[in-house]
């Protein structure tokens, strides 16, 4: 069953955000975002002054006082709302996954060959399960006995079944995944709590999310900028006193809450964990909040051929005849070699020939066929029926054979073969007895709409490179199919990190994605390495992302979301800053136009008194956060956009919207205050 959506404005989401936001007000866990610690000193301090004036028995302006200091904590319980509600969908997903493993039982291998029943939890790195059709498996693994069908979809979401089997590359099982069909014997390779579900749930959860190097940096720049502001209001006091003007602490705390960026201040941490949510949602586990960020600023993406850029299986594509023999008598002959033939090729064969000739697979026991197995000896496959001796295989093999048989491999043959593989496919020749009858074309298809992918990841100015182990000539005919910008051919593990290297010693920041144990040392050299699922230990230990739907497309996804996260953040911060200036317009030219008449002038939005001022300022400032936070969560809608027309894009939107958006909503609420008497005017 795949994992259920969760609403941003969920009910049960809703009063669980709702009552952790006031469990984050401990000092300990505000500290750790300087804005708004700030604010929450201020707010302490404003109450504090509040019941001074209350014990003192001093009603002076105290409703006026009494909202200023509300909606200062108002801005800081919605800063921590915001971050509780991105919490709050992770935890959600997480308690969906914590289920498939709290009830599992196992049966684990005793060393007198008997099995014992006990709880998956008590498993241990090492021990080996027998897990029948119908059952769970109880934790991550490795097959060593069997082969069957599993259902991963409590995990990856993917309603199809996978083949998994002992050796190669796909004996890895996943704990909370379920049994279709047959049996396996499964090695446990993870002790409690270190099992993929267990990273997912600390993940999702984000008990152990770590701030970014990008959002490290963001913190300075608002602490720094909080630092100065604190230092231009600890200065109006003296300089307002000097021009006869009395400035209370709580209004100074209002005006320095409006003057640092607390709206960025107030989504950051949602935004963040948000990213990884989206990442998670896409059934990508990410280890660090810094892959995901890393995604997000990918110069060069390295993808292996076959799988991701290809469907993974050459198709038969065409029928080459030799000199003098029809096409129809080709794909009857290659048609019958293939029927016993298993593999993707064999059967692509059997279909062109049934698609292309009208020729229908037979029963051939009735004619007593004997069909003819490939081995890695003989290259070659095909059937001795009614006295034909029908041969298909690599070319060398189908020339070999001929000349066994007292014929000539034509020369027009050999040529058409050379010319395939010059274009980058495999051909097959196909003979009976001594007659060369021509050619199969084989072709690695290249999948849907990948040449419009790899042209929007150009556009935001990644440079893609196709790897493969296949000949130069291959390579580049299948690159300039696909429309990559360059490929690696031959590739061997050390060239793959030799090539990563080159890149980042040029300052490029590098994202691939593998599966092989060959793979790992590239994908832990990579600054973004996606490990599939179902390859092998070392490759997901190697990388810092693991792909639950082992899709390798999904690194396009990946790239994707990382810039969607650094996009969401940047906009924000140019909406934050933005609309600080705006704030400067309300607040300032209030403050000051009884001694400075001049200053008048600049109170544009005609608002109604200081106090009205002061009292709008701080409530948009605190609604603001909350109107955002679907925002934050959601993320900014994604466009292969490179880094000066997103700057653009921000400014313009973002940025202008920023400075309008409090003009508007300000003088709204400045209204709203005088007709609702909050403050007192003067008539």
């Amino acid at each position: 069953m795949p994992r259920p959506e969760i609403r941003t404005w969920d009910p049960a989401l809703f009063r669980q955000a709702l009552l952790e936001s006031f469990r984050k007000l401990s000092p300990r866990w505000m500290m750790r975002n300087p804005v708004m610690f700030v604010v929450e000193v201020g707010s302490a301090e404003t109450t504090f002054q509040l019941l001074w004036r209350v014990v003192h028995g001093n009603w002076t302006n105290f409703a006026f006082y009494f909202q200023i200091t509300l909606w200062l904590w108002i801005t800081v319980l919605f800063a921590n709302f915001a971050e509780a509600m991105a919490e709050g969908r992770g935890k959600a997903q997480a308690e969906f996954l914590r289920r498939a493993k709290t009830t599992t039982m196992a049966r684990r291998l005793l060393p007198g060959g008997h099995w014992e029943e006990i709880p998956a939890l008590h498993l241990r790195m090492g021990d080996r399960v027998r897990i029948d059709a119908g059952e769970m498996i109880p934790s991550d693994g490795a097959i060593v006995e069997g082969i069957a069908s599993v259902d991963e979809s409590a995990i990856t979401g993917e309603s199809a079944p996978v083949i998994r089997e002992a050796g190669g590359d796909r004996s890895a099982v996943t704990g909370g995944t379920r049994l279709l069909s047959d049996w396996l014997v499964v090695e446990i390779t993870r002790n409690p709590g270190e099992t993929f579900i267990d990273r997912m749930i600390a993940l999702v959860e984000g008990a152990v999310r770590q701030k970014t190097p990008n959002e490290i940096a963001l913190n300075i720049l608002l602490a720094g900028m909080t630092i100065i502001f604190l230092l231009v209001c600890a200065t109006l006091p003296p300089l307002a006193g000097y021009f006869g003007i009395r400035l209370s602490i709580p209004v100074l705390w209002a005006l320095l809450v409006c003057l640092i960026p607390t709206t960025i201040g107030g989504l950051l941490s949602a935004i963040g964990i948000a990213g990884m949510n989206r990442l998670v949602r896409r059934n990508v586990l990410a280890k660090s909040g810094r892959a995901v960020e890393a995604a997000g600023d990918v110069d060069t993406l390295l993808l292996d051929k076959t799988g991701t850029i290809t469907l993974g299986n050459r198709q038969a594509s065409e029928f080459v005849p030799a000199p003098g023999i029809e096409v129809y008598e080709l794909a009857n002959a290659a048609q019958l070699a293939s029927l016993s033939d298993e593999t993707p090729e064999g059967r692509s064969i059997v279909v062109l020939a049934k698609e292309n000739y009208g020729l229908r697979g037979r029963e051939l026991e009735q004619h007593q066929a004997r069909f003819i197995p490939f081995t890695a000896q003989t290259r070659m496959s095909g059937v001795d029926l009614n006295g034909a001796r029908i041969r298909k295989g690599a070319g060398d093999a189908i020339r070999n054979f001929v000349e066994s048989q007292g014929g000539q491999f034509p020369l027009a043959v050999k040529q058409a073969m050379e010319d395939i593989s010059r274009h980058g496919g495999t051909p097959l020749a196909v003979a009976d007895g001594p007659r060369v009858l021509g050619v199969i074309h084989l072709k690695d298809v290249v999948k849907g709409g990948m040449r419009e992918r790899f042209d929007e990841l150009r556009r935001m100015g990644i440079r893609t490179v196709m790897i493969t182990g296949d000949n130069p000539l291959t390579a580049a005919a299948i690159a300039q199919e696909a429309g990559v910008d360059d490929f690696l051919a031959e590739a061997k593990p050390e060239d793959k990190l030799a090539l990563i290297k080159r890149e980042q010693a040029g300052g490029k920041l590098v994202a691939m994605t593998g599966d092989g144990t060959n793979d790992a040392p590239a994908l832990a050299q990579a600054d973004v390495g996606v490990a599939m699922n179902t390859g092998t230990m070392p490759a997901k230990e190697a990388g810092n992302m693991v792909d639950l739907d082992s899709n390798p497309t999904k690194l396009i996804e990946i790239v994707e979301i990382g810039k969607q996260l650094l996009m969401t953040r940047g906009a924000l911060t140019t909406f934050s800053i933005s609309n600080d200036v705006s704030k400067y317009f309300a607040i300032l030219p209030a403050l000051f136009s009884a001694a400075f008449p001049v200053l008048g002038a600049l109170n544009i939005m005609r608002l109604a008194t200081p106090q009205s001022a002061i009292l709008s300022a701080v409530i948009f400032n605190a609604l603001i956060i909350v109107a955002l936070i679907p925002l934050a969560l959601r993320g900014i809608a994604y466009r292969p956009l490179g880094a000066s027309a997103v700057l653009r894009r921000n400014l313009l939107v973002y940025g202008l919207g920023g400075i309008l958006t409090p003009f508007l909503f300000i003088k709204l609420i400045d209204m709203f205050i005088v007709a609702a008497h909050w403050v007192s005017v003067p008539h």
